[in-house]
């Protein structure tokens, strides 16, 4: 919630070996007032690298809400 767009988080998953990396790309205001970000994740698992794409909107009570992924 708080990194910029553009910069990469990154963390470690010990129970299952693997590396996780998140980078919000775009945040924006929707009409209805709602921030939402746009992020791309990419999951490192038993050498197995996979990238997804989604939108996140932040819901009223603080939480983010995937909206599309």
């Amino acid at each position: 919630e708080h990194v910029p767009d553009g910069q990469t988080v990154v963390w470690q998953n010990p129970n299952v070996g693997g590396s996780y990396q998140v980078t919000p790309a775009q945040t924006y205001q929707r009409s209805d007032g709602r921030y939402c970000r746009e992020y791309v994740t990419e999951v490192l698992i038993g050498g197995k690298r996979q990238q997804a794409y989604g939108t996140a909107c932040r819901q009223p009570d603080g939480s983010w809400q995937v909206v599309r992924g």
